[in-house]
C-alpha cells in the first residue's frame, strides 16, 4: 500500500504536506532547514540561525514537524483504528484524552484515531489563523506565540509515543524504523533546544529521549 493510497483513503489523518508562503520569510528558513538537514548534523539543523527571528523560526519549524508527524502517522492508518486502538496511549500507563479548551472543554476518552484527528484539526486551525501563525513578513507574532508552540509539540509528541508503543512492530514490517528514528531525534532534539517540552510529558519515552540527548 502507497503512502498515496493511503492518503486517498484516509484523508482525516493523512493530509496535503503544508508549507509556507512563497517569497515569505518562511520560505527563506524552509531552504535553511532543508540544507541542514541534509548535511545530516540534526544538532546543527535545530539551532537558531544567526541573526534570525525566535519566532519566525519557531513557526516554520512547526509546520515542518506537523508534516512529519502527518506523514509517519498516515503510514499508519489501516492499523491504527478504534477497534486495535480503543484509547490514545503510549503503554500502560500513559492515557491521553482530548481536549481543546474551546469545543471539547473537559476531557474526553477518545480512539486513537480519533484522537490523532482531533490533533490535526486543532494544529490546522492554529496554523491557518493569521492572527496566531503570521504570514506576512513584519506582521508580529502574539505574546502567547510560545505558550501555542508548546501545545502543539506537547500533542505531537504524544502521537510519536503512541506511535512507538503500540506500532513499532508494524513500523518495522514496513522498514520504516529508520526513518520513524531521524524524525523523532529531530523532534526532540529541536524541543529540547528551544526547551518546548516538560520533561515529565516526555515520560512514556523517556529511555529513547535521554539516549538521543547524550548522543
Amino acid at each position: 500500500m502507497s503512502l498515496f493510497g493511503l492518503g486517498i483513503r484516509n484523508q482525516k489523518t493523512f493530509r496535503p504536506k503544508k508549507s509556507a508562503p512563497s517569497g515569505s520569510k518562511g520560505a527563506q528558513l524552509q531552504k535553511h532547514i532543508d540544507a541542514t538537514l541534509g548535511s545530516g548534523n540534526l544538532r546543527e539543523a535545530v539551532r537558531l540561525p544567526p541573526g534570525e527571528d525566535i519566532n519566525e523560526w519557531l513557526a516554520v519549524n512547526t509546520v515542518d514537524f506537523f508534516n512529519q508527524v502527518n506523514i509517519l502517522y498516515g503510514t499508519l492508518t489501516e492499523f491504527c483504528t478504534s477497534t486495535n486502538c480503543p484509547t490514545m496511549s503510549a503503554g500502560p500507563k500513559y492515557e491521553y484524552r482530548w481536549a481543546d479548551g474551546v469545543t471539547v472543554k473537559k476531557p474526553i476518552e477518545v480512539s486513537a484515531p480519533k484522537y490523532v484527528e482531533y490533533l490535526m484539526d486543532w494544529i490546522e486551525t492554529q496554523l491557518d489563523d493569521e492572527s496566531v501563525f503570521p504570514q506576512k513578513l513584519g506582521v508580529p507574532f502574539p505574546g502567547n506565540f510560545k505558550d501555542v508552540v508548546k501545545t502543539i509539540f506537547k500533542r505531537l509528541f504524544r502521537v510519536y509515543a503512541h506511535i512507538y508503543h503500540s506500532h513499532f512492530q508494524k513500523i518495522v514490517s514496513l522498514k520504516e524504523e529508520a526513518h520513524l528514528n531521524t524524525c523523532f531525534k529531530h523532534f526532540v532534539l529541536f524541543t529540547w533546544e528551544f526547551r518546548l517540552i516538560n520533561k515529565e510529558e516526555l515520560a512514556p519515552l523517556n529511555e529513547l529521549v535521554e539516549s538521543i540527548l547524550q548522543l
